[in-house]
């Protein structure tokens, strides 16, 4: 939605990542409703993968969903910035590496009832170590775990991040081809 468009809106909150707007909206049933919806930039998720065939998986500290997550490298889009840019800043300074080969997995809504982010999904390989540099408020490990075991976490509910369950399954994917009875 453009600017434009919402000049009907109210601005319950302006933070620094995301704005709360109370959103008048004409519904397809043709019922005009009004909407909280918080406005993000969006952002990017990479799935990383080695030459070993293991994937970069970040455990890192989430106050909003009470404890430790495990994730994808990822972040928020900077104004302007193209998503596969924000892939690569956030893979070189959470994972400390970057990517020769890039392939881009699609994107994803995170919660679009309320919520405008975009994740824009990545598969990255041919890794080379990088200066990492995350930002001061981040608490995160890093690890390397074979993709069939990312898989079995996502499975299992050990992965319950929405971006990294939705990245890990799809470039399972293109990185297995379907059996030729499924084609």
């Amino acid at each position: 939605m453009s600017e434009d468009s919402r000049q009907d809106h109210r601005l319950l909150y302006h933070g620094r990542v995301i704005d709360l707007n109370l959103e008048p909206a004409r519904l397809p049933d043709g019922q005009q409703v009004e909407l909280e919806i918080i406005r993000h930039p969006g952002g990017a998720a990479t799935v990383a993968l080695d030459a070993e065939h293991r994937v970069c998986l970040l455990r890192q500290y989430r106050h909003a969903a009470g404890g430790w997550l495990w994730e994808l490298p990822a972040g928020k889009r900077d104004a302007g910035e193209p998503p596969s840019r924000t892939a690569r800043r956030e893979l070189r300074e959470e994972a400390g590496v970057e990517a020769a080969e890039w392939h881009a997995l699609g994107q994803m809504h995170s919660s679009p009832g309320v919520f405008t982010e975009i994740v824009f999904l990545y598969l990255a390989r041919s890794l080379r170590p990088a200066e990492r540099a995350h930002e001061s408020d981040e608490i995160i490990e890093i690890h390397w775990l074979a993709l069939p075991q990312a898989l079995a976490w996502c499975r299992d509910s050990v992965i319950t991040d929405a971006k990294t369950l939705i990245g890990l399954f799809r470039a399972a994917a293109v990185l297995e081809p379907e059996p030729a009875s499924r084609k």
